[in-house]
């Protein structure tokens, strides 16, 4: 019961991922973009951890601490780059 509940969540998850792919392909501005990406590492990080589960092995969960960092660091970079159309600002002390 337990098996089929995670498939289907697994199933359901690809759909999400199709969507979120979807609004980045024809996403109206770039911050709904930045959004979709966001939501598909989310998504990724949830798909991994059902696969581990229903595996029953923990060799995933490195995978999946990576995965979700990227993610985070991907998110700020792309919002910081919305925000000032830069990514490193460089300064100098004159």
């Amino acid at each position: 019961m337990i098996e089929v509940m995670l498939l289907t969540a697994l199933a359901l998850y690809g759909v999400a991922i199709a969507i979120s792919a979807y609004r980045i392909m024809i996403g109206p501005s770039l911050p709904d973009r930045v959004v979709a990406i966001d939501m598909i590492g989310v998504m990724l990080v949830s798909s991994i951890a059902i696969i581990s589960v229903l595996q029953g092995t923990k060799a995933y969960l490195e995978v999946i601490l990576i995965l979700a960092i990227l993610a985070f660091i991907s998110t700020v970079a792309f919002s910081k780059y919305i925000e000032r159309g830069v990514i490193i600002d460089h300064k100098r002390d004159d």
